[in-house]
């Protein structure tokens, strides 16, 4: 079974959070789907979307598994984004990043 993921985050103010998006994935979106949502293909078969929906905004958890984590970081920083915290479970760590509407974006990656 080949299975697709299309995860949204639902922000207030889309203008704000599309560039905070790209400061942390380092592009622009790859598709603008309509004047209040874009997308970013971040793997094969596997998006991330930004839509404007403030009754919902706030409320994500979402997880990227980098192949090269401290890469990223230190690519985002260079972009002026750190991460609000850094997790450890075992082998894997993780830097949680928390958007203009406090949606939670986490990056892991192998210690």
């Amino acid at each position: 079974m080949e299975i697709d993921l299309f995860a949204g985050v639902p922000v207030t103010d889309y203008a704000r959070s599309v560039a905070w998006m790209e400061r942390l994935l380092g592009r622009p979106a790859d598709f603008v789907a309509h004047e209040t949502e874009c997308v970013w293909d971040v793997a094969e078969h596997r998006s991330v979307y930004v839509v404007q929906y403030p009754e919902h905004a706030g409320h994500t958890m979402l997880m990227l598994f980098l192949s090269d984590l401290e890469g990223h970081l230190a690519e985002a920083a260079g972009r002026g984004l750190e991460p609000d915290r850094i997790e450890v479970y075992g082998a894997v760590r993780k830097a949680v990043f928390l958007d203009p509407d406090g949606n939670e974006i986490g990056l892991g990656g192998m210690v």
